[in-house]
């Protein structure tokens, strides 16, 4: 099957592409990671949202918010990998290209993500660094990480 990634705004999203986001937030986020929380946060509509398609299913996503919005960085979250999809590398290729985009986007800007702490060692990797901030998000560990 053809694999093919896309970066649309929010008002390019067709309401297929939406709902496909959407239910892929839900199953990691909520089902997954048994955590109740509003995931519709009102960013949406002003982040960019990369998606990973195998033919039309949504295997990975995140989305790209511009700076300020939630501080002076540019905001990549919602970093997600479908489960069938998992261990295969696309984790990475997201997060990659999604970093492509935010420097393309919004040059000589810093890039924040709030990472689950198991994640630290991933993120580091791809040259992001722990802040020294750490804090429950949800019920879940997170760390503040940025680039320089």
């Amino acid at each position: 099957m053809h694999f093919s990634w896309q970066l649309a705004t929010f008002d390019e999203l067709s309401n297929a592409q939406l709902y496909a986001i959407l239910m892929a937030r839900q199953e990691v986020f909520v089902v997954e990671q048994y955590c109740p929380y509003l995931d519709a946060d009102g960013m949406d509509e002003v982040a960019y949202h990369l998606m990973g398609w195998e033919g039309d299913t949504l295997l990975a996503y995140l989305r790209i918010l511009p700076p300020g919005i939630t501080g002076e960085a540019v905001v990549i979250g919602r970093v997600l990998t479908v489960k069938k999809a998992r261990k295969s590398g696309l984790g990475k290729m997201a997060m990659t290209k999604g970093m492509a985009h935010a420097n393309a986007l919004f040059p000589n800007k810093s890039i924040c993500i709030s990472a689950q702490t198991y994640l630290q060692a991933f993120y580091e990797e791809l040259g992001f660094k722990f802040t020294g901030k750490a804090y429950l998000e949800d019920g879940i560990p997170h760390i503040e990480m940025i680039t320089p």
